[in-house]
């Protein structure tokens, strides 16, 4: 996992509430362990007929959207059921964030264990990027900011396990890596034995 410090970009609108991983990623896609390759399937059954050509209406098959790295989307994204290939086809297409006034719990530890960022606002401050598609934005991780435009600075929460993950390029095996010798010396004093 690289580490994750700031991102810089335009924002995308999917105004749609109750967005969850399904839609993200349809289940017949879940079939490799593999996070790359998962960015094409990415909303597959709104982005595409069934035919698989692309629909024209649909957002990110516009013109605007494209290198933008920040999603806004509608109320509560990321509901159904777990499952990582969500946050690895969103990263896969170029998405880094999604901002929403909720995002469903599950999704947001899977995501957060994988490099995407969460961002969760207040409703004016969503209501104001629904209807500015393609403001630019920059989200601090360190600092736990999202600044719109470049003034309008708000405040969102991660939790510090998930903020020390994401600045230094780590996941929680990663984490348990650097304790290595911390843990081996632990084993080695203990006066039990398993």
């Amino acid at each position: 996992m690289q580490a994750v410090k700031t991102i810089r970009s335009r924002t995308v609108v999917m105004a749609t509430t109750d967005i969850d991983t399904d839609q993200i990623i349809p289940a017949r896609f879940l079939t490799t362990t593999s996070r790359e390759g998962l960015g094409q399937f990415l909303f597959n059954d709104l982005r595409r007929h069934a035919d698989g050509r692309d629909r024209p209406d649909f957002v990110l098959n516009s013109a605007a959207a494209r290198d933008c790295h920040v999603l806004v989307a509608g109320n509560n994204f990321g509901c159904g059921s777990s499952r990582e290939h969500a946050p690895w086809a969103l990263l896969d297409y170029g998405l880094k964030a999604v901002i929403s006034t909720e995002i469903a719990d599950i999704f947001r530890n899977n995501a957060l264990k994988n490099g995407f960022i969460p961002v969760v606002v207040d409703r004016k401050t969503h209501d104001y990027l629904l209807a500015n598609p393609g403001v630019d934005v920059t989200i601090d991780i360190e600092q736990e900011t999202l600044t719109i435009g470049d003034d309008r600075v708000i405040e969102f929460p991660i939790d510090g396990f998930s903020r020390f993950c994401l600045l230094n390029g780590i996941d929680q095996l990663g984490y348990i890596r650097q304790q290595a010798s911390a843990i081996e010396r632990f084993e080695e004093n203990r006066p039990w034995r398993p």
